[in-house]
């Protein structure tokens, strides 16, 4: 065995992290500081885009507020192809992601002091462009830590979500509260602080991971780099074109969003399932891939609406009076965290303790996405005048949002490591955040339907085609697990 190979089998049968690898905990940092930037900026930025000048906010329609936010999120997964070739075909998963973080939190400094739509503009395609990268290839990373076989890898996924969600709690309670005391810019600069923290942190303890995460798996051949860097130039100037002649507008950006990641989608199936260097198995375990894919999408277009309709609801539906003191609107955002951290550990426990009894992943992923839609039935019954919701209510709604997270997102994670070909490792957890891209700008189009005045109707549709595609797949679990081809 060389040293590289003993030092990856001591990494992965190291224990020393909760009974995981311990370099997990350098991964579960970085990614809590990163998600608290995050979700800080994300749960003030739909009321700062709608909310008028007096109130601190651009005035910007409320329908166009959600498309962009809807826009946005869906860039941020889809970006996760960039930040997937970068590490596949430049500089491998561990570089792509230091980088990556340093140009989030240049976006989140640029919302910070920047003024109005310039700040907004310039500080969300960093962010987006940025989030990208940290997202596949800190997933990547955690996927580096076992091999297919180790039953502890759901569980260390699970524990890696838990960190995440420390950070999406107390992102949003901060920002939140700067924006309601001081103002919307000293919330985004609140983001970029962490941020700052969580590149720090990384880069302290970088060197700890295994030597193969500075591999790169399918290098770019001599000399093409010219071609790709004049591609990416003349991208550059077509979409300033389409800016210009207002074909690319504020209104038309989530079906943008949604036609570029269909397209994408479509792209890198055909790419995986025609590669020469794809085993047989290889591609069986991308056949299965395809309904799980097609799951996530409905399950994300729904579990999204946290930062479109559901903000909108806890704006103008939600009882917000807290002994006399009114919480500012992106608290909301931080009940499904608090959730998650209860919960996330109760979670792994369980997958552990039930092995090789507990549901295979199709069926975890159809039970996740059902009970995603009955959360959208629990709205039904809430009172439907100004300000007048109960804050237990939305809790209650919020916790079955969040078993309903918890059955799909970190197996989600786990499954695209799981049943990636060999040569597109990276590549292929970007094809499982591009159905979040695609879910997540779905969610801003879906946004557009909601009438305050009239809830019922799209708490009902949308709620009906979650729970009608969960079944299906719940259904059809034992075909689906049989493509998968040996893996769990």
């Amino acid at each position: 065995m060389s040293e590289t190979q003993q030092k990856t089998h001591d990494t992965r049968s190291d224990r020393s992290f909760f009974g995981q690898p311990g370099v997990l905990a350098n991964l579960f940092g970085v990614e809590l500081w990163e998600r608290f930037s995050f979700y800080g900026m994300q749960g003030i930025l739909v009321i700062y885009l709608y909310y008028s000048a007096a109130k601190g906010g651009l005035g910007i329609d409320e329908t166009v507020a959600t498309g962009i936010v809807g826009a946005y999120g869906g860039a941020v997964y889809l970006s996760t192809i960039l930040g997937a070739w970068f590490a596949d075909r430049l500089i491998g998963p561990e570089r792509t992601l230091f980088y990556a973080a340093v140009c989030v939190m240049s976006g989140h400094i640029a919302l910070a002091i920047l003024p109005g739509l310039v700040g907004v503009g310039v500080g969300l395609v960093l962010i987006a462009l940025g989030s990208g990268g940290v997202k596949a290839n800190a997933t990547a990373l955690v996927g580096s830590l076992y091999d297919e076989h180790d039953p502890r890898r759901d569980a260390g996924f699970s524990l890696f979500y838990m960190g995440i969600n420390i950070g999406a709690l107390i992102g949003p309670l901060l920002t939140g509260l700067l924006q309601k005391e001081i103002g919307f810019h000293w919330g985004f600069g609140a983001a970029a602080v962490g941020m700052a923290l969580g590149l720090t942190q990384y880069a302290i303890f970088r060197g700890r991971l295994p030597e193969e995460t500075h591999h790169v798996a399918n290098p770019l051949p001599a000399g093409r780099g010219v071609g790709y860097a004049a591609g990416a130039a003349g991208l550059l100037v077509l979409i300033g074109v389409l800016v210009w002649a207002d074909v690319i507008t504020a209104d038309r950006l989530a079906n943008i969003v949604i036609g570029i990641s269909l397209v994408a989608a479509i792209a890198y199936f055909a790419l995986l399932l025609t590669d020469k260097q794809v085993t047989g198995t290889e591609r069986s375990r991308v056949f299965a891939f395809i309904p799980l894919f097609v799951c996530n999408v409905v399950f994300w277009s729904l579990y999204q609406q946290q930062f479109t309709v559901v903000a909108i609801y806890a704006d103008k539906r939600l009882d917000r009076d807290l002994f006399g003191w009114e919480m500012p609107v992106a608290w909301v955002n931080s009940i499904n965290p608090v959730f998650i951290i209860v919960l996330a550990g109760v979670f792994a426990a369980m997958w552990t303790k039930l092995g090789d009894r507990q549901p295979v992943t199709p069926f975890k992923f159809g039970a996740g996405t059902a009970l995603m839609g009955v959360a959208f039935f629990c709205f039904l019954p809430m009172p439907s005048g100004e300000n007048t919701a109960p804050l237990l209510g939305i809790v209650g709604i919020l916790l079955v949002f969040t078993l309903a997270e918890l059955l799909i997102s970190p197996v989600g994670l786990s499954a695209a490591t799981k049943l990636a070909p060999k040569k597109f490792a990276t590549q292929m957890v970007a094809l499982y955040f591009l159905s979040i891209a695609l879910g997540t700008a779905l969610a801003g189009t879906l946004a557009g339907y909601y009438d305050e005045n009239a809830e019922a109707p799209f708490f009902i549709w949308v709620g009906l085609a979650a729970v009608v595609t969960g079944v299906v797949v719940m259904l059809a679990s034992k075909p689906i697990h049989k493509l998968m081809a040996g893996v769990d």
